[in-house]
């Protein structure tokens, strides 16, 4: 459509008066505005940021599987491998190539299905996708104090006050992020790359003692025989593998930075709307992908293995040294203290970088979705209150858990298989839509359907063994429900038009030959001329009006889930009257508010029904639909107020039907 045709739009603010407070929390840009000038980096460097979440489970990930499995946890490790590198990896790779402007699997899914299907589907999963950041946070603070409380120099101030030591570090985010968070891939490169090279350092140290001491080995072979033959093995650890679900974390993040990562072949530059497909930002983010997971997968086998040989069992258990902090124990044990030090303050340093990872993830994911969708208040869409928010819960999580790292660990690894299982379900149906494309489509739907079953099974596995983590993701996503519900109730009076457009020039000359107190707006139901003529007689026989007649007829969209519209606008003659027809609206009642306040017409006559009030009101609710008379007077008296306007506005009527 062309520009000339747009309308600008009005823009719906509250201008009374705030206090300090509010002024306070309400300062600086909504975060669901269009930012500009924003850098791009190499994949190389924004790899960091996602290997900042995806890394930091090195912290506490070797001693959840030995927990988990014991002997078994080098083979769970392998199985867990074998899932990433021919699961996750691949998966995201085409959620990549169709959801490259950072709005991840959760946007690809809700563009496979439509209406309310579409909206509950987008709910449900950001509360697993919240659960997922949350407690990312909750969790990477509370190892991070444990790592600090176990230090022995740092044991004499922090060692009885693990809890209040999670509350600082939450805490300590939440001021960050208050006064806004910048130059994230620098940081991320100054804290990751350390830690890797440090764990590094711990893992061959490691493997040289176990070269040195080959009992070791004869003894991790016993307990490997234990559990049977290598059929036997592999079966169990199969079996195993769902409990070490959280090493698959940080992929998700992986797509949700792609629009960081450059397009043209690696310069930095600044991010600009794509008018195509972004094949070399595409290509880039797979890149990105593909060396977290070869990483990563090295890492964690690596530190399965050692920790298997070289960490007793009373360690490991519940309260031993190395609880949770597996290869910060071998750093302490074979290296000394200062190098345990050193590696204990990288592991807090990324550990609570992680969170930054989480917190921002939550930024840029809730303000994007829910008020886009009519289902958060407008301040979610500031920085400051939502930090606020996401503080109080996270501190209610880390009180309920008491900081547990094993305790939240489900529900993280709950919340990191659904948005894998939703990714993986995505990119199937994606896939099979295409089929008619070829063999290698119909293959690529067949493939990806059992990567799907493989992730069915692991969440199901997981949920069975440790239900918390889908009760408190189910609370996160009931709570999303109400919030949405309650929201779309309080903001069904706003306008909730997005834009403006004449279908041709005609239409947007007779409007503004209209427009200024020139014609008098009767908006119908049936768009028949009959039906006009008869309609105009009833106006002109009951009331006192002057000047001519417009009629407004609006078509309503089939999917009326929408909380915006665009609009189109065609404006013609029927003798000595105008029409105006529209298209595109999602909600009658709106559009005429709207329309009426661009057209500022001399008065506005509005229809009433008899039909039941409650039905009419969960129609306006779901579809837009209902008593329309009192609706428009309610949704102009509302923004009169919010605008302090006082002249000018229509006499409205309203009359019987």
């Amino acid at each position: 459509m062309n520009d000339t045709h747009s309308v600008k739009p009005l823009v719906e603010r509250d201008n009374r008066s705030r206090n300090g407070l509010a002024k306070v929390l309400l300062a600086g840009e909504p975060l669901d505005s269009p930012q500009t000038g924003e850098k791009t980096h190499p994949w190389y460097m924004v790899l960091w940021l996602t290997g900042v979440d995806y890394f930091s489970t090195l912290g506490y990930q070797p001693g959840i599987a030995l927990l988990a499995a014991g002997a078994l946890s080098v083979s769970a490790t392998g199985v867990l491998i074998l899932v990433t590198l021919l699961g996750a990896v691949p998966v995201y790779a085409a959620v990549a190539g169709r959801s490259y402007a950072g709005q991840g699997s959760i946007a690809l899914l809700e563009n496979l299905f439509s209406g309310w299907k579409s909206k509950f589907f987008v709910l449900c999963l950001l509360g697993f996708a919240s659960t997922d950041f949350v407690i990312t946070m909750t969790l990477s603070a509370a190892d991070a104090a444990r790592h600090a409380s176990a230090n022995p120099y740092l044991h004499p101030f922090f060692g009885e006050k693990h809890v209040a030591l999670t509350f600082i570090l939450l805490a300590l985010l939440a001021v960050v992020f208050w006064l806004g968070f910048r130059e994230a891939i620098g940081l991320a490169v100054a804290v990751a790359a350390p830690y890797l090279v440090l764990n590094a350092c711990v893992l061959v140290y490691a493997m040289r003692v176990i070269w040195l001491r080959p009992e070791l080995l004869s003894h991790w072979y016993d307990g490997l025989r234990s559990h049977g033959d290598w059929t036997a093995i592999l079966l169990a650890s199969a079996i195993v593998f769902p409990k070490l679900a959280l090493g698959l974390s940080g992929f998700e993040t992986g797509v949700s930075v792609m629009p960081l990562v450059s397009n043209d072949g690696g310069a930095k530059s600044h991010s600009r709307p794509e008018t195509s497909r972004p094949e070399a930002r595409i290509k880039a983010t797979r890149k990105l992908l593909l060396s977290a997971a070869l990483v990563m997968c090295a890492m964690l086998l690596v530190s399965s293995f050692v920790a298997a040989l070289l960490i007793p069992e009373s360690a490991y258990r519940p309260g031993g040294e190395a609880d949770g902090r597996a290869i910060a124990y071998l750093a302490h044990h074979y290296l000394g203290g200062a190098f345990g030090s050193l590696y204990d303050l990288s592991t807090i340093l990324v550990l609570w970088f992680a969170g930054a990872s989480a917190m921002t993830g939550l930024l840029n994911l809730i303000p994007r979705y829910l008020p886009r969708l009519g289902m958060a208040p407008h301040w979610v869409a500031y920085r400051r209150p939502l930090v606020l928010v996401l503080l109080g819960i996270n501190l209610l999580v880390t009180a309920i858990f008491r900081a547990g790292v094993e305790e939240q660990g489900s529900a993280y690894a709950t919340g990191v298989l659904v948005l894998m299982l939703s990714a993986a379900i995505a990119v199937t149906l994606a896939f099979w839509q295409e089929r008619e494309k070829g063999l290698k489509t119909r293959s690529l739907a067949i493939y990806f359907g059992i990567i799907t079953l493989v992730f069915g099974y692991t969440l199901v596995a997981n949920v069975i063994e440790r239900p918390t983590g889908v009760i408190i993701a189910s609370c996160f996503t009931v709570f999303l429900l109400l919030v949405g519900g309650i929201s779309r109730y309080y903001r069904a009076t706003e306008m909730r038009v997005a834009d403006v457009e004449f279908v041709d020039d005609q239409s947007e000359r007779l409007w503004n030959s209209i427009s200024n107190h020139k014609v008098n707006l009767i908006p119908h139901h049936a768009n028949d001329p009959q039906y006009r003529d008869q309609l105009g007689s009833k106006v002109e026989q009951h009331f006192k009006i002057e000047g001519p007649l417009a009629f407004l007829y609006i078509n309503l969209l089939d999917n009326r889930s929408d909380f915006l519209s665009s609009l189109r606008v065609r404006v013609t003659t029927e003798g000595e009257r105008f029409v105006i027809d529209v298209w595109g609206a999602v909600a009658t009642a709106n559009v005429i508010a709207y329309l009426s306040e661009l057209l500022c017409p001399k008065s506005l006559i509005l229809g009433l029904t008899r039909r039941d009030p409650m039905r009419q009101s969960i129609g306006y609710a779901l579809w837009g639909e209902g008593e329309v008379g009192l609706s428009v007077y309610s949704i102009l008296v509302r923004y009169w107020e919010s605008t302090k306007r006082k002249s000018g506005v229509p006499v409205i009527y309203l009359m019987s039907e």
